[in-house]
Protein backbone atom coordinates (compact mmCIF):
# COMPACT_ATOMS: atom_id res chain seq x y z
CA UNK A 1 0.00 0.00 0.00
CA UNK A 2 1.31 3.59 -0.89
CA UNK A 3 -0.47 6.02 1.44
CA UNK A 4 -0.46 9.86 0.63
CA UNK A 5 -3.86 11.11 2.68
CA UNK A 6 -1.57 12.41 5.57
CA UNK A 7 -3.64 15.32 5.76
CA UNK A 8 -6.29 12.88 6.70
CA UNK A 9 -4.32 11.32 9.65
CA UNK A 10 -0.33 10.03 9.73
CA UNK A 11 0.65 6.72 10.82
CA UNK A 12 1.86 6.79 14.62
CA UNK A 13 6.14 7.27 14.61
CA UNK A 14 7.67 4.03 15.86
CA UNK A 15 9.37 6.30 18.58
CA UNK A 16 6.40 7.40 19.94
CA UNK A 17 4.62 4.14 19.74
CA UNK A 18 7.20 3.12 22.00
CA UNK A 19 6.73 6.00 24.76
CA UNK A 20 2.91 5.73 24.79
CA UNK A 21 3.22 1.66 25.37
CA UNK A 22 3.91 1.51 28.92
CA UNK A 23 0.99 3.52 29.48
CA UNK A 24 -1.58 1.46 27.96
CA UNK A 25 0.28 -1.43 30.02
CA UNK A 26 1.84 -1.34 33.32
CA UNK A 27 1.94 2.31 33.59
CA UNK A 28 -2.34 2.49 33.65
CA UNK A 29 -3.02 4.41 36.80
CA UNK A 30 -5.63 7.11 36.73
CA UNK A 31 -3.59 10.44 36.73
CA UNK A 32 -6.16 11.79 39.44
CA UNK A 33 -4.99 8.72 41.85
CA UNK A 34 -3.27 10.08 44.61
CA UNK A 35 -1.06 6.52 44.92
CA UNK A 36 2.30 6.12 43.56
CA UNK A 37 0.66 4.92 40.29
CA UNK A 38 -1.73 7.19 39.32
CA UNK A 39 1.44 10.49 40.11
CA UNK A 40 3.18 8.69 37.46
CA UNK A 41 0.27 8.95 34.99
CA UNK A 42 0.00 12.73 36.23
CA UNK A 43 3.40 13.30 35.91
CA UNK A 44 3.40 12.37 32.48
CA UNK A 45 0.18 14.49 31.96
CA UNK A 46 2.49 17.04 33.06
CA UNK A 47 5.14 16.04 30.74
CA UNK A 48 3.64 16.02 27.73
CA UNK A 49 1.65 19.64 28.88
CA UNK A 50 5.39 21.14 29.08
CA UNK A 51 6.58 19.72 25.96
CA UNK A 52 3.59 21.21 23.52
CA UNK A 53 4.07 24.39 25.11
CA UNK A 54 8.01 24.41 24.59
CA UNK A 55 7.04 23.68 20.90
CA UNK A 56 4.53 26.25 20.58
CA UNK A 57 5.94 29.28 22.66
CA UNK A 58 3.32 28.68 25.08
CA UNK A 59 3.07 28.57 28.80
CA UNK A 60 2.03 25.12 30.26
CA UNK A 61 -0.78 26.55 32.34
CA UNK A 62 -2.45 27.52 28.62
CA UNK A 63 -2.51 24.13 27.34
CA UNK A 64 -5.68 21.85 27.80
CA UNK A 65 -6.56 18.15 26.54
CA UNK A 66 -9.14 17.68 24.65
CA UNK A 67 -10.24 14.25 22.27
CA UNK A 68 -9.64 16.45 18.92
CA UNK A 69 -9.49 19.52 16.59
CA UNK A 70 -12.98 19.16 16.23
CA UNK A 71 -13.69 19.31 19.76
CA UNK A 72 -10.94 22.06 20.64
CA UNK A 73 -12.39 23.82 17.79
CA UNK A 74 -16.52 23.65 18.74
CA UNK A 75 -15.69 24.37 22.93
CA UNK A 76 -14.21 27.84 21.48
CA UNK A 77 -16.78 28.53 19.29
CA UNK A 78 -19.83 27.32 21.27
CA UNK A 79 -18.51 29.94 24.24
CA UNK A 80 -19.34 33.14 22.39
CA UNK A 81 -23.07 33.87 23.64
CA UNK A 82 -23.84 36.83 21.78
CA UNK A 83 -22.80 39.65 19.36
CA UNK A 84 -21.21 39.00 16.34
CA UNK A 85 -18.39 36.18 14.92
CA UNK A 86 -15.99 36.51 12.05
CA UNK A 87 -14.76 33.29 10.29
CA UNK A 88 -13.67 32.59 6.23
CA UNK A 89 -15.89 30.12 3.88
CA UNK A 90 -12.88 28.02 3.90
CA UNK A 91 -12.88 26.66 7.46
CA UNK A 92 -12.81 23.10 8.29
CA UNK A 93 -16.46 21.71 9.19
CA UNK A 94 -16.37 21.66 13.01
CA UNK A 95 -15.76 25.72 12.74
CA UNK A 96 -18.10 26.40 10.31
CA UNK A 97 -21.20 23.97 11.51
CA UNK A 98 -20.13 25.38 15.00
CA UNK A 99 -21.00 29.07 13.69
CA UNK A 100 -24.31 27.90 12.17
CA UNK A 101 -25.38 26.43 15.34
CA UNK A 102 -24.31 30.17 17.01
CA UNK A 103 -26.73 31.32 14.34
CA UNK A 104 -29.79 29.38 15.47
CA UNK A 105 -29.33 30.74 18.71
CA UNK A 106 -29.81 34.21 17.61
CA UNK A 107 -25.56 34.75 17.15
CA UNK A 108 -24.75 36.73 13.44
CA UNK A 109 -21.66 35.45 11.81
CA UNK A 110 -19.61 36.54 8.93
CA UNK A 111 -18.45 33.99 6.55
CA UNK A 112 -15.91 36.26 4.34
CA UNK A 113 -14.82 35.25 1.02
CA UNK A 114 -11.21 34.17 -0.05
CA UNK A 115 -9.26 34.80 -3.11
CA UNK A 116 -8.33 32.20 -5.97
CA UNK A 117 -5.53 30.73 -4.09
CA UNK A 118 -7.55 30.53 -1.17
CA UNK A 119 -6.00 33.47 0.76
CA UNK A 120 -7.93 35.10 3.68
CA UNK A 121 -7.60 39.22 3.11
CA UNK A 122 -6.64 41.27 5.86
CA UNK A 123 -9.05 43.89 4.12
CA UNK A 124 -11.81 42.10 4.34
CA UNK A 125 -11.32 41.12 8.05
CA UNK A 126 -11.15 45.24 8.82
CA UNK A 127 -14.49 45.79 6.85
CA UNK A 128 -16.52 42.89 8.57
CA UNK A 129 -15.43 44.21 12.14
CA UNK A 130 -18.73 45.73 14.21
CA UNK A 131 -18.48 47.25 17.63
CA UNK A 132 -20.52 43.97 18.85
CA UNK A 133 -18.12 41.49 17.05
CA UNK A 134 -16.89 38.78 19.95
CA UNK A 135 -14.29 36.51 17.81
CA UNK A 136 -12.76 36.50 14.81
CA UNK A 137 -11.91 32.35 13.83
CA UNK A 138 -9.87 32.10 10.95
CA UNK A 139 -7.68 28.67 10.01
CA UNK A 140 -3.78 28.82 10.50
CA UNK A 141 -3.92 26.21 7.11
CA UNK A 142 -6.32 24.69 4.60
CA UNK A 143 -6.89 21.04 5.46
CA UNK A 144 -7.78 20.59 1.72
CA UNK A 145 -5.92 23.20 -0.36
CA UNK A 146 -2.72 23.78 2.19
CA UNK A 147 -3.36 27.56 1.97
CA UNK A 148 -1.58 29.70 4.77
CA UNK A 149 -3.03 32.33 5.77
CA UNK A 150 -1.48 35.53 7.07
CA UNK A 151 -2.90 35.00 10.65
CA UNK A 152 0.34 36.93 12.16
CA UNK A 153 -0.66 39.98 10.64
CA UNK A 154 -4.71 39.39 11.69
CA UNK A 155 -3.69 39.10 15.31
CA UNK A 156 -2.07 41.66 15.20
CA UNK A 157 -4.42 43.93 14.17
CA UNK A 158 -7.25 42.51 16.36
CA UNK A 159 -4.98 42.79 19.34
CA UNK A 160 -5.21 46.47 19.27
CA UNK A 161 -9.04 46.49 18.74
CA UNK A 162 -9.45 44.06 21.74
CA UNK A 163 -10.94 41.13 19.74
CA UNK A 164 -10.65 37.50 20.78
CA UNK A 165 -8.90 35.55 17.76
CA UNK A 166 -9.29 31.63 17.60
CA UNK A 167 -6.93 29.75 14.84
CA UNK A 168 -7.48 26.10 14.19
CA UNK A 169 -3.60 25.18 13.17
CA UNK A 170 -4.92 21.65 12.83
CA UNK A 171 -3.57 20.64 9.99
CA UNK A 172 -0.15 23.50 10.62
CA UNK A 173 1.28 22.11 13.85
CA UNK A 174 3.90 19.98 12.92
CA UNK A 175 4.58 20.83 9.62
CA UNK A 176 5.76 24.66 9.63
CA UNK A 177 6.80 26.20 12.95
CA UNK A 178 3.76 28.13 14.79
CA UNK A 179 5.13 30.07 17.63
CA UNK A 180 2.08 31.68 19.88
CA UNK A 181 4.05 34.87 20.37
CA UNK A 182 4.20 35.40 16.59
CA UNK A 183 0.21 34.81 15.52
CA UNK A 184 -0.98 36.74 18.16
CA UNK A 185 -4.06 34.72 18.80
CA UNK A 186 -5.67 34.14 21.69
CA UNK A 187 -6.95 30.24 20.91
CA UNK A 188 -5.49 27.99 18.75
CA UNK A 189 -6.06 23.97 18.24
CA UNK A 190 -4.08 21.53 17.40
CA UNK A 191 -4.48 17.18 17.29
CA UNK A 192 -1.93 14.44 17.68
CA UNK A 193 -2.69 12.31 14.78
CA UNK A 194 -2.18 14.90 12.29
CA UNK A 195 1.97 15.56 13.31
CA UNK A 196 2.73 11.10 13.67
CA UNK A 197 0.84 11.02 17.71
CA UNK A 198 -1.99 8.78 18.43
CA UNK A 199 -5.74 9.39 17.29
CA UNK A 200 -8.06 11.02 20.47
CA UNK A 201 -5.83 13.90 21.77
CA UNK A 202 -6.50 17.33 21.20
CA UNK A 203 -4.62 20.42 21.97
CA UNK A 204 -6.38 23.89 22.65
CA UNK A 205 -3.85 26.77 23.40
CA UNK A 206 -5.91 28.94 25.41
CA UNK A 207 -3.96 32.50 26.48
CA UNK A 208 -3.86 32.93 30.04
CA UNK A 209 -6.00 35.97 31.33
CA UNK A 210 -8.82 34.74 28.79
CA UNK A 211 -11.59 33.32 30.14
CA UNK A 212 -13.37 30.12 28.45
CA UNK A 213 -16.28 28.32 29.99
CA UNK A 214 -15.95 24.61 31.55
CA UNK A 215 -16.49 22.56 28.77
CA UNK A 216 -17.25 19.15 30.89
CA UNK A 217 -18.32 19.37 34.43
CA UNK A 218 -17.59 16.69 36.92
CA UNK A 219 -14.17 16.71 37.96
CA UNK A 220 -10.92 19.10 38.42
CA UNK A 221 -8.88 17.53 34.97
CA UNK A 222 -7.65 20.10 32.83
CA UNK A 223 -7.37 23.06 34.93
CA UNK A 224 -11.54 22.26 36.18
CA UNK A 225 -12.12 23.07 32.59
CA UNK A 226 -12.69 19.60 30.99
CA UNK A 227 -13.78 16.76 33.67
CA UNK A 228 -13.32 13.39 32.65
CA UNK A 229 -10.30 10.75 33.23
CA UNK A 230 -6.88 11.92 31.25
CA UNK A 231 -6.51 9.78 28.07
CA UNK A 232 -2.80 9.77 29.67
CA UNK A 233 -1.14 7.63 26.82
CA UNK A 234 -2.39 9.37 23.66
CA UNK A 235 -1.21 12.90 25.60
CA UNK A 236 2.25 11.70 26.10
CA UNK A 237 2.21 10.76 22.75
CA UNK A 238 1.43 13.97 22.21
CA UNK A 239 4.33 15.27 23.28
CA UNK A 240 6.63 13.47 22.27
CA UNK A 241 5.04 13.48 18.68
CA UNK A 242 5.46 17.05 18.42
CA UNK A 243 8.63 17.58 19.55
CA UNK A 244 9.88 14.87 17.20
CA UNK A 245 7.83 16.84 14.63
CA UNK A 246 9.38 20.07 15.78
CA UNK A 247 13.17 18.71 15.33
CA UNK A 248 12.25 16.81 12.39
CA UNK A 249 10.72 19.78 10.51
CA UNK A 250 12.96 21.83 8.28
CA UNK A 251 14.42 18.73 6.81
CA UNK A 252 10.88 16.99 6.13
CA UNK A 253 9.40 20.36 4.78
CA UNK A 254 12.05 20.15 1.87
CA UNK A 255 11.82 16.51 1.18
CA UNK A 256 7.78 16.97 1.13
CA UNK A 257 7.98 20.17 -0.97
CA UNK A 258 10.14 18.06 -3.58
CA UNK A 259 7.68 15.56 -3.47
CA UNK A 260 4.97 18.07 -4.68
CA UNK A 261 6.90 19.31 -6.71
CA UNK A 262 8.03 16.05 -8.80
CA UNK A 263 4.11 15.19 -8.64
CA UNK A 264 3.00 18.31 -10.30
CA UNK A 265 5.81 18.47 -12.67
CA UNK A 266 5.59 14.11 -13.69
CA UNK A 267 1.49 14.66 -14.19
CA UNK A 268 1.53 17.99 -15.77
CA UNK A 269 4.12 16.79 -18.21
CA UNK A 270 1.30 14.13 -19.56
CA UNK A 271 -1.53 16.02 -18.76
CA UNK A 272 -0.94 19.07 -19.17
CA UNK A 273 -4.96 20.70 -18.33
CA UNK A 274 -5.00 20.04 -15.00
CA UNK A 275 -5.21 22.45 -12.23
CA UNK A 276 -3.50 23.11 -8.93
CA UNK A 277 -4.88 24.67 -6.17
CA UNK A 278 -3.50 26.74 -3.97
CA UNK A 279 -0.10 29.38 -4.55
CA UNK A 280 2.25 27.12 -4.20
CA UNK A 281 4.91 29.70 -2.28
CA UNK A 282 2.45 29.48 0.28
CA UNK A 283 0.81 26.11 0.93
CA UNK A 284 1.64 23.32 3.37
CA UNK A 285 4.71 21.21 2.39
CA UNK A 286 3.48 17.78 1.59
CA UNK A 287 -0.21 18.79 -0.05
CA UNK A 288 -1.24 19.62 -2.99
CA UNK A 289 -4.58 19.66 -4.47
CA UNK A 290 -5.40 18.72 -8.18
CA UNK A 291 -8.46 19.89 -11.04
CA UNK A 292 -8.77 17.07 -13.44
CA UNK A 293 -11.46 18.26 -15.68
CA UNK A 294 -13.72 15.69 -17.50
CA UNK A 295 -13.32 12.90 -14.97
CA UNK A 296 -14.39 12.53 -11.19
CA UNK A 297 -12.53 12.57 -7.81
CA UNK A 298 -14.28 9.94 -6.91
CA UNK A 299 -13.49 7.91 -9.69
CA UNK A 300 -10.14 8.28 -9.70
CA UNK A 301 -9.80 8.21 -5.77
CA UNK A 302 -11.14 4.38 -6.32
CA UNK A 303 -9.06 3.43 -9.32
CA UNK A 304 -5.93 4.18 -7.27
CA UNK A 305 -7.57 2.76 -4.25
CA UNK A 306 -7.80 -0.34 -6.63
CA UNK A 307 -4.13 -0.56 -7.22
CA UNK A 308 -3.42 -0.18 -3.59
CA UNK A 309 -2.63 3.83 -3.24
CA UNK A 310 -4.36 5.90 -0.62
CA UNK A 311 -5.40 9.83 -1.53
CA UNK A 312 -8.93 11.55 -1.17
CA UNK A 313 -11.09 13.94 -2.62
CA UNK A 314 -11.97 16.29 0.00
CA UNK A 315 -11.73 16.63 3.66
CA UNK A 316 -11.80 12.94 5.37
CA UNK A 317 -15.11 14.68 7.82
CA UNK A 318 -17.04 16.15 4.87
CA UNK A 319 -15.68 12.45 2.39
CA UNK A 320 -19.13 10.48 1.96
CA UNK A 321 -20.99 13.29 0.93
CA UNK A 322 -21.84 14.09 -2.73
CA UNK A 323 -21.65 17.55 -2.55
CA UNK A 324 -18.59 19.36 -3.60
CA UNK A 325 -15.59 20.95 -1.49
CA UNK A 326 -17.05 24.04 0.09
CA UNK A 327 -13.04 24.75 -0.11
CA UNK A 328 -12.92 24.69 -3.57
CA UNK A 329 -16.25 26.10 -4.62
CA UNK A 330 -14.87 29.19 -2.59
CA UNK A 331 -11.91 29.45 -4.91
CA UNK A 332 -14.47 29.84 -7.92
CA UNK A 333 -14.14 26.32 -9.25
CA UNK A 334 -17.08 25.46 -10.79
CA UNK A 335 -19.52 22.51 -9.50
CA UNK A 336 -17.91 20.10 -12.11
CA UNK A 337 -14.35 21.32 -11.42
CA UNK A 338 -14.95 20.98 -7.84
CA UNK A 339 -15.90 17.28 -7.72
CA UNK A 340 -13.11 16.68 -10.32
CA UNK A 341 -10.52 17.28 -7.59
CA UNK A 342 -7.78 14.75 -5.81
CA UNK A 343 -5.92 15.86 -2.51
CA UNK A 344 -2.38 14.16 -2.37
CA UNK A 345 -0.89 15.16 0.91
CA UNK A 346 2.82 13.22 1.72
CA UNK A 347 4.01 12.37 5.22
CA UNK A 348 7.64 11.28 6.44
CA UNK A 349 7.05 7.55 5.54
CA UNK A 350 6.91 8.47 1.95
CA UNK A 351 9.72 8.15 -0.60
CA UNK A 352 10.21 9.49 -4.64
CA UNK A 353 9.59 6.01 -6.06
CA UNK A 354 6.02 5.80 -4.39
CA UNK A 355 5.80 9.48 -5.84
CA UNK A 356 6.45 7.97 -9.07
CA UNK A 357 3.89 5.24 -9.01
CA UNK A 358 1.48 7.59 -7.70
CA UNK A 359 2.05 10.06 -10.85
CA UNK A 360 2.14 7.21 -13.16
CA UNK A 361 -1.05 5.58 -11.94
CA UNK A 362 -3.20 8.65 -11.95
CA UNK A 363 -2.19 8.92 -15.40
CA UNK A 364 -3.17 5.78 -16.19
CA UNK A 365 -6.38 6.28 -14.62
CA UNK A 366 -7.70 9.64 -16.47
CA UNK A 367 -6.70 8.49 -19.74
CA UNK A 368 -8.74 5.59 -19.21
CA UNK A 369 -11.38 6.42 -16.79
CA UNK A 370 -11.81 9.31 -20.00
CA UNK A 371 -11.65 6.50 -22.81
CA UNK A 372 -14.30 4.62 -21.54
CA UNK A 373 -16.89 7.76 -21.35
CA UNK A 374 -16.15 8.07 -25.08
Amino acid sequence: MIYADNAATTKISASVLEKMLPFLQEQYGNASSQYSLGIKAKCAVEQARHQIAVAIGAEPSEIVFTSGGSESNSWVLSSVSNGHVITSSIEHSSVLDACHSLERNGIDVTYLPVDCNGSVLLDSIKEAIRSDTQLVSIMLANNEIGAIQPIAEIGEYLRERGILFHTDAVQAVGKIPVMIKNLGVDFLTASSHKFNGAKGTGILYKRNGVSLPPLIFGGEQEFGARAGTENVAGIVAAGYAIMESVNEMATLADKLSAFVQATICGIRAQLPSVIINADENNRLPGIVNIVFDGVTGESLMHFLDLKGICVSTSSACTSGTDKPSHVLMALGLTEQQAKSAIRISYGKYNNINEVETIVATICIAYNKILAAKL
